[in-house]
């Protein structure tokens, strides 16, 4: 069911995430607002994996305008306790692939809840390496101008 409250021309016709929007592709929804929209995952990598997504279509995060960003951010914590206390995960994560190198899949702005246990096999771990100081200096110096 697309959302009357938003203009037809922020969703793109051969985007798959718009089409689930639409209605013209079926998805289990387990939240919907006139900006978000929530669904059970097809491929789940565990039960309860959802995606949420504006009803805004940009590709990227930084395309995605911050007043439906916050739409979308609102939605993130009550749906993942939500999913939580319907697995009776011990945890989860909120993912989000920006870009091809990353992971994206579709170019739709998208979270990812994964509802997680102990020993659950899905191996996603930090391979942090110590930070050089001055490059972190340097790096942290260049973004607060970039911000300017």
């Amino acid at each position: 069911m697309a959302s009357k409250h938003v203009d037809a021309g922020v969703l793109v016709a051969d985007c798959v995430f718009c089409r689930i929007i639409r209605g013209e592709i079926p998805a289990e929804r387990i939240y919907e607002d006139e900006h978000v929209l929530a669904f059970l995952d097809i491929g789940p990598l565990a039960a309860g994996h959802s995606v949420v997504i504006p009803r805004y279509h940009a590709a990227a995060l930084e395309n995605l305008p911050a007043d439906w960003a916050a739409h979308v951010a609102r939605a993130l914590g009550p749906l993942a306790r939500a999913v939580v206390a319907v697995t009776g995960a011990d945890g989860y994560n909120i993912l989000l692939n920006n870009g091809a190198v990353a992971g994206q899949v579709v170019p739709h702005v998208h979270f990812h809840i994964v509802p997680r246990r102990p020993d659950d096999q899905l191996g996603y771990r930090w391979h942090a390496s110590p930070a050089d100081a001055e490059q972190l200096a340097e790096i942290g110096s260049c973004v607060r101008a970039a911000l300017r």
